[in-house]
């Protein structure tokens, strides 16, 4: 079968269309053959020798896909082959074929292209199991999130849009800013020449803080959050150390949350499947009602993930940038 592979670790010149034996799916697996598969901030960093899969996991990029069921693994039942689907991985993405825990598989939408389905499941899952799951957002609740225009900050938008909340995010430029007020933000930050911590401080403070930039905003989220805030952090492009003023904290009666979807368990309570099963709950009515949709920047064949990445890694991306056979 086809695949990307990763030839050493570095720049996008490291990823080489190659091929490799087709899987056969375990017990509680299926397998499914990709029609499409996201390309995620998660895969530039294990190109760049940064973020290795789990134990156990392909070590092939790509956490999510789309496709149809070609084979089911003993004791699955709930699909059947020939079913469109899409899926959340722990790796093994960018290939013809993929073999994927059942519970970590949702049915493709009604409504949603099979291409476009791609663009859902990890940001569904990320966004679910944080600020709902961890977090407990409720209505009318002030959301402060950072990367408001990629692909999170897109479906966070609207799925926190539709609960009620008051949403606040930042991004670099005013196209993006537009297209996030669009999507239902109530306030927009250009974090290039705006301080979040006075905007949001004029609205009260934020009640949930979903941070992908760690360390670099560690100081200025717990400053931005409300009494008995709550600050998630999902990710460390802005670095993976800083100190914490425990006092500034304890003052506001906030917490700290830090989380990681991709190595968590397939099963148990705060398991892949568990978040899984809460988003065909919660989100998928949204979906096929239309008022969440998949943000869908661009498309590329399977074999320019080279530019894939490159166009991602530029930070010219609203939405989610998808890899297609």
């Amino acid at each position: 079968m086809r695949i990307i592979s990763i030839q050493g670790s570095g720049s996008s010149a490291t990823l080489e269309a190659d091929r490799a034996d087709r899987p056969r799916p375990e017990p509680g697996e299926v397998l499914i053959a990709m029609t499409a598969a996201g390309v995620n901030r998660a895969d530039l960093m294990q190109r760049q020798g940064l973020y290795p899969p789990p134990p156990g996991a392909s070590e092939i990029l790509g956490m999510e896909v789309s496709g149809t069921i070609a084979e089911l693994g003993e004791g699955v039942d709930g699909f059947s082959v020939g079913d469109e689907v899409c899926a959340l991985l722990a790796g093994g993405g960018y290939a013809e074929y993929v073999a994927a825990p059942a519970g970590q598989v949702l049915p493709k939408p009604n409504g949603v292209d099979l291409v476009e389905a791609a663009g859902l499941p990890e940001v569904a899952a990320t966004v679910y199991s944080n600020l709902f799951m961890a977090a407990g957002l409720q209505p009318d609740e002030l959301v402060l999130l950072h990367g408001g225009a990629s692909g999170i900050g897109t479906h966070a938008i609207q799925l926190t849009h539709a609960l009620g909340a008051r949403i606040a995010v930042t991004a670099g430029s005013q196209r993006k800013l537009d297209f996030c007020t669009e999507l239902g933000a109530t306030t927009t930050i250009n974090y290039n020449d705006q301080d979040f911590v006075e905007v949001v401080g004029d609205l009260g403070g934020a009640d949930v803080i979903l941070d992908i930039m760690g360390a670099k905003y560690l100081e200025r989220n717990v400053s931005a959050l409300a009494d008995s805030g709550r600050l998630v952090i999902i990710g460390m492009q802005g670095g993976a150390s800083a100190e914490l003023n425990i006092g500034a904290l304890l003052k506001k009666r906030g917490s700290v949350i830090a989380t990681n979807l991709r190595g968590r368990p397939v099963d148990g309570p705060i398991g892949k499947s568990a978040v899984i099963s809460g988003v065909r709950d919660h989100t998928w009515p949204l979906v096929e009602a239309g008022r969440v949709r998949p943000i869908i920047d661009r498309t590329y064949p399977l074999e320019q993930a080279r530019q894939a990445h490159q166009h991602l890694e530029d930070s010219a991306a609203i939405g989610k940038v998808l890899l297609t056979l």
